[in-house]
């Protein structure tokens, strides 16, 4: 089998990684995805964006992008989408029309019950196949028979869960993987380590970064244990500072009490907040207010993420309550999505 697979995000391929364990020898990779995976018709590294600037600059070589790998459908079995809505549904729209008959998968769903609801039936017509990692998902839309809940792929990536309040020397700082980001938060994050005494902070830094980009990007980084692995990190740590995205839920699954933290590109943020009508930006946080309970953590965005308020929370937290709630999440998050979707990929 031939399968066309565009996975732009980092956090993708890692999913990705998960699920080619599942799959066959007889499967054949080819489209957008990280390099170690297999041979890529293009250079993850290229394509990476931050924001809705950043997005604009750089329509002409998208838009180039995505009439390049409509035509390689030609030559694949199935298509699998992942994540990356913004390239993902135009791509899958311009491969429905040119070959009505192709089999798309799309795993890690569009965020469209967050903005932009009017997408959804968008979704269910050029998509055969809709594979949703949130419990919640499926009540957005309308045609049930082509989506169903997969499961996580977090809790295939992740094994070792703290049970009870762990007490140790580590604290850990995950300021992000895009340059905007690192660059906002990296001050405070440094701030709030020189007020933490007697502890190590354990500060992550994407393994594809070389040593000229660290040093431009996140400055002297005195002070800091530098650490690659981000589950072993919030795992050995009793505390972390974390910016908005994937590693908020990564702790929460864990059980690593942190506070998260973003600051955006004022255009962007003011644009997103008109967008999106959501009373949280954290994922674990979004799941708990479905389930009708309070937040998990706290939150702290643009101007409200200051040292203070950081240290604060440090202090403040009841760790004991997040403990009791990420074994909460893992319940309802019931089990991986890997070995499911893999199914569906080659009946």
């Amino acid at each position: 089998m031939r399968l066309l697979v565009c996975a732009m995000e980092t956090s993708s391929n890692i999913h990705l990684a998960e699920l080619c364990k599942h799959l066959d020898d007889s499967v054949e990779m080819f489209g957008i995805f990280d390099k170690k995976l297999g041979t890529p018709n293009y250079d993850l590294e290229q394509l990476a964006i931050m924001g809705f600037v950043d997005a604009l600059k750089r329509l002409p070589f998208f838009l180039k992008l995505k009439k390049e790998m409509a035509q390689l459908a030609k030559d694949a079995d199935k298509i699998l989408l992942m994540d990356s809505s913004g390239f993902n549904l135009p791509l899958a729209k311009a491969i429905h029309k040119l070959y009505p008959e192709k089999e798309i998968i799309y795993y890690i769903l569009p965020q469209a019950w967050a903005w932009k609801k009017g997408r959804i039936p968008k979704i269910e017509k050029y998509c055969t196949t809709l594979c949703s990692i949130l419990p919640f998902e499926q009540d957005y839309y309308n045609k049930k028979e082509k989506i169903s809940y997969v499961g996580h792929p977090l809790l295939d990536e992740i094994s070792d869960y703290k049970t009870t309040v762990v007490q140790t020397d580590k604290i850990v700082y995950m300021p992000g993987s895009r340059r905007t980001e690192i660059s906002n938060l990296m001050p405070i994050f440094k701030e709030v380590a020189s007020a933490i005494p007697n502890k190590e902070h354990l500060l992550v830094i994407p393994a594809k970064f070389d040593k000229e980009y660290i040093q431009k990007v996140y400055g002297n980084l005195d002070g800091f244990s530098i650490s690659n692995d981000a589950h072993t990190a919030l795992k050995d740590a009793e505390y972390g500072f974390i910016c908005s995205g994937t590693a908020t839920l990564e702790a929460s699954i864990i059980g690593t009490p942190f506070t998260l933290s973003y600051i955006a590109k004022k255009f962007d943020y003011w644009l997103g907040s008109r967008l999106v009508k959501l009373p949280y930006v954290g994922l674990a946080n979004i799941f708990f207010d479905e389930m009708g309970k309070g937040a998990i953590h706290s939150e702290f965005l643009q101007e409200n993420v200051t040292t203070q308020n950081l240290l604060n929370d440090y202090k403040q937290m009841n760790k004991e309550a997040f403990i009791s709630n990420a074994k909460i999440l893992r319940e309802y998050l019931q089990n991986g999505s890997s070995s499911k979707v893999a199914q569906i990929i080659q009946q």
